[in-house]
C-alpha cells in the first residue's frame, strides 16, 4: 500500500502532464513544432473570437441588427475556435494558447518549465497575426479599419471601454475570477482518462459561457495574448487599460494553479 501511494505522488514525465499528451506522446514533439502549434492555435482563437466581433455582431449596423449574431454569436465563436484548435493541434503543445493558461499550469506542476517562454512569445505572435489579418481585411471596405479603431477593435476596457460602463475594480475581479475558474476546468477535464475525448468540448464550453458573463463587462480577456492583440489596433484608451487584462488574468491562473498544486495534484520533472 505505501509502495503503491509513493508511486502515485512522484514526479511524472511531460508526456504524463495532460490528456492529450499521454494519448499522443507530446514528449517526442520538438520545442519548434510545439511552439509553432501554440501560434497556429492562438492565430485561429483571436481570428475566430475578434473576426466575428468586428464583422458580424453588429451587421449591417450597430442600430439595425437584423443580421448580427451579438452576444451570443461571439461568445461561441471564441469557444468554437478553441474547440478546434485544441482538437488541431492540441496532442502537440497541450493546447494552451494562452499566456495566463501557460503560467496557471505552470504553477499547478502541469507543464514543463523551459518551454514557458517559447509558448508565450508564440502565443503573442499568433494573436497579433492574426488581429493584422483582421486590420488588412477591414482595409478593403471604405473607412472599415478606421471606424473599427474607433469603435476599440473590440479591445477590452473598464470605465469608458468598458461595454456595461464598469468600473476598474469590478473588470479586474471578473477578469480574476473568471480566469481562475477556466483554469480550474482544464485542470480538472484534463486530469481525468475519462474525460479525454470530451476535454476539447468541455473547455470550449466554458469559454463560451465566460464571455457570455464578461462580454458586457469587459469585452471578455481572460486571455493577455488577445487582449493585446487588440489592443494594437485600438487606439490610445485600450492600449493604456492593457495592464489590466494581464495582470488580472494571469494572476487568477496563478492562484487557481497554486491551489490545485496544494492540494497535491501530480508535478512534472524539469
Amino acid at each position: 500500500m505505501g509502495k503503491k501511494d509513493k508511486k502515485r505522488n512522484e514526479p511524472v514525465d511531460i508526456a504524463d502532464s495532460t490528456s492529450e499528451q499521454q494519448r499522443q506522446k507530446a514528449g517526442s514533439w520538438s520545442s519548434p513544432a510545439r511552439y509553432a502549434a501554440e501560434l497556429f492555435g492562438t492565430f485561429l482563437l483571436v481570428l475566430g473570437g475578434v473576426g466575428t466581433a468586428l464583422f458580424a455582431a453588429n451587421f449591417p449596423s450597430a442600430d439595425d441588427n437584423q443580421a448580427g449574431v451579438g452576444f451570443l454569436g461571439v461568445a461561441l465563436a471564441f469557444g468554437l475556435t478553441l474547440v478546434a484548435g485544441i482538437a488541431a493541434v492540441g496532442h502537440i503543445s497541450g493546447g494552451h494558447f494562452n499566456p495566463a493558461v501557460t503560467l496557471g499550469l505552470l504553477a499547478a506542476g502541469r507543464t514543463d518549465a523551459r518551454h514557458v517562454p517559447g509558448y508565450i512569445l508564440a502565443q503573442l505572435i499568433g494573436g497579433i497575426l492574426a488581429s493584422s489579418v483582421i486590420a488588412l481585411v477591414l482595409a478593403g471596405r471604405p473607412d472599415g479599419f478606421a471606424a473599427a479603431q474607433e469603435a476599440g477593435f473590440a479591445s477590452n476596457g473598464f470605465g469608458e471601454g468598458s461595454p456595461g460602463g464598469y468600473g476598474l475594480a469590478a473588470v479586474f475581479v471578473a477578469e480574476a475570477v473568471l480566469t481562475g475558474i477556466f483554469l480550474a476546468v482544464i485542470l480538472s477535464v484534463t486530469a481525468k482518462a475519462e474525460y479525454q475525448a470530451f476535454a476539447p468540448i468541455g473547455i470550449g464550453l466554458t469559454l463560451t459561457l465566460i464571455h457570455l458573463i464578461s462580454i458586457p463587462i469587459s469585452n471578455t480577456s481572460v486571455n493577455p495574448a488577445r487582449s493585446i492583440a487588440t489592443a494594437v489596433y485600438g487606439g490610445t484608451l485600450p492600449l493604456s487599460q492593457l495592464w489590466v487584462f494581464i495582470v488580472a488574468p494571469i494572476a487568477g491562473a496563478l492562484i487557481a494553479g497554486a491551489v490545485v498544486r496544494v492540494r497535491g495534484r501530480r508535478t512534472v520533472t524539469a
